[in-house]
This record gives C-alpha cells, structure tokens and sequence, in this order.
C-alpha cells in the first residue's frame, strides 16, 4: 500500500529524529523541528494511522514512537539519500590507504579500521577470496628431505602456503622443474578450476610422480577453497556501547557473543559478495542474533571482478545514507590498492 505523502513525510521525519536522538519521538517534536505548518494534534492523528500499518509502535502510554522494522525498510528502499563524504574526509581515506603498507594483512586490518572509524559502528571486511582469484605462479620450496612448501600466488597477490610429503629422491631441482610447469599449466586459470586433468600430458620422466600431484591437488583444494575465518576481519566491537540502547548490558552481551561467532560473520559475507550493496533490518537477518541489529555490506572489485565484502553491524537505528556512503568510498579505494599491489 502506498503512504500518502504527508504520512511519508511525517515518518521520515520520526525516523530520521529517532537515528539521531534515541529518544522516542513525539508529534510536538515533529511539528517543531520538521513540520511547523501542520499542528501537533493533525500530526498525533498521522502517527496514530502510522502505528495501526505496523510502522511505528509506542513503547510506553505517555511516550512518543519508534520506528520499526518495516518503517526502516521503507525507509532504505523509498527515502534514503545516500551521503557521500566531503573532500577533506575523501582525502584523508585515500592518505591512510595509500600510505606504504607492506602486507595484505596490514591492508585489510587497515581498511576495517578506517570504516569503523568513520561509521562508529563495528565493521567487518573480507580479505580477496582465493576462489575468485586466477593463478599466477606455484613454487615447491623444500624444507627437509621430505617435506615441501607450496606457494601459491594469485592475481590479487593473495599468498597461500600449504605443507606437503614429497617423494622419496625428489630433489631440489626437480621441485624448481615440477614449479615451473606447474605454473605453466596453472597461470591464468581461476582457482576454483584447477584440478588434475591440467597436468595430463607431462613429459615421461614426470609420469612417476602422478601419485605426488594427485597429493598436491588435494591440498592446494584443502588450503585454498576451505572457508578460513581468519580471513575475516573485524574492528570497533566495543563501538556498540556509545549507543543508548546496547546499556542494558545483558543486550550488549549477548552482541559481543554474536560477534564471536565467526564462522557465520564470514559466511554472511561471502554469500554477500556478489551483491553491489545489501541492508538487512532486524528481523530481515538470517541469522536470530541479528534480529535486533541492521546489516550494512557492499561489495569491493578487483581488475573488475567482485573479490570480497565489507560492511558494519550496528543498531537498527543506524545513519544509513552514511553507511552506505562510506561503505562506497572504502569499497573503490581498497580495489584501487589491491590492484596496484598486482601490478608491482
């Protein structure tokens, strides 16, 4: 059903009052701050009819109302006016970002704190997911006579090491021959595509080893497409408590808890992906101990493929256009990194 447009009015206007206050918000307030040509007792009337479509509620008989889920939905999808950042905030992103950072790690943790920083929320970033990347080199590098090292380097200079048993006599020169042709048969195919079938074809005297490279394609598989949590980073937990309604301490508790749970933030975001920008409200949330906080992600390209996430968790009573905002800011400027990282 579509609201009128006083009512939409008179609800972007408690919406956007009650982001910035905390306090329920009355129809005196309204009339004051928002709409002065309309009397207090027209607007009381709007909000009551507002209340009876489920968008506001009234938590107390004498207290003005709250939005809820649904009006924050509405809100998002209907009235929300996105907030770019201003030139000196602009610059001084692109400054922490293009400062000297010598590892990946040291980027993502960057970034994670920039975005919780400028949001005061609690941020989550997703490192470049190795299934989304394409190969670009393996090297076999002995540690002992019978173990090795396979590194491996993708085009979004994501490094994984995985230790494997080598054959009996297989020495170092084999292993630098074995690396160079596995590289050649590798480069440039995605992660997700390699497997066994790429190395039919070897010259006879590599024949041997197919045992070995059976062995070595089970663990690369094992080491770069299983989910690992500690590509999820995250900053600003404690964030939660600069907001009125998270000083109930057992409400921030049982946020705190949810925010351990790292195996379902890192799947959140990895289904997140292949979404430009998604907002989950309350209820909205797979997830129960998401149904009173809003989620906020976008997605970051690399070489234009989309190669992870970002995002905040924070009340549902959150600046959204600001969010998004920064969230789109953050986004361009971490594929801009990471895609001078590949061409160095």
């Amino acid at each position: 059903m579509e609201l009128p447009n006083r009512k939409m009015d008179i609800l972007k206007a408690v919406i956007e009052d009650y982001i910035a206050t905390a306090v329920p918000v009355g129809s005196r307030t309204i009339a004051r701050r928002y709409m002065s040509g309309l009397s207090a007792a027209t607007i009381r009337n709007e909000m009551a009819d507002l209340e009876e479509m489920g968008y506001l509620i009234q938590p107390h008989t004498s207290a003005g109302r709250i939005p809820t889920d649904k009006a924050y939905r509405l809100y998002v999808d209907r009235l929300l006016e996105i907030k770019p950042l201003g030139e000196e905030q602009n610059n001084a992103v692109r400054e922490h970002f293009f400062r000297h950072m010598d590892e990946m790690e040291q980027v993502i943790r960057k970034t994670a704190q920039i975005i919780s920083d400028l949001t005061q929320y609690t941020s989550l970033v997703l490192a470049p997911q190795m299934r989304r990347t394409t190969l670009r080199r393996i090297q076999l590098v002995p540690i002992n006579r019978e173990m090795a090292l396979v590194v491996i380097v993708t085009d979004a200079t994501v490094v994984k090491d995985v230790v494997i048993r080598i054959p009996e006599g297989m020495d170092n020169d084999r292993l630098d021959t074995i690396s160079r042709m596995m590289t050649v048969r590798f480069a440039g195919h995605s992660i997700a595509d390699v497997d066994i079938s790429l190395m039919e074809g070897l010259e006879r005297d590599i024949q041997q080893y197919r045992r070995f490279f059976t062995d070595l394609m089970n663990a690369m598989g094992d080491s770069i497409l299983q989910p690992d949590w500690q590509d999820l980073v995250m900053e600003g937990a404690i964030n939660i408590f600069n907001f009125p309604e998270y000083q109930d301490i057992k409400r921030a508790r049982s946020f705190l808890t949810m925010l351990e749970t790292r195996e379902k933030l890192y799947q959140m975001l990895a289904r997140r992906t292949k979404l430009e920008t998604a907002i989950t409200i309350g209820d909205e949330n797979e997830d129960s101990d998401l149904k009173d906080c809003s989620v906020v992600t976008a997605t970051y390209r690399v070489t234009g493929r989309p190669m992870g996430s970002i995002g905040v968790i924070g009340p549902t009573r959150m600046e959204y256009g600001h969010v998004v905002g920064v969230l789109d800011l953050i986004g361009r400027n971490l594929g801009e990194l990471i895609s001078l990282y590949i061409d160095e």
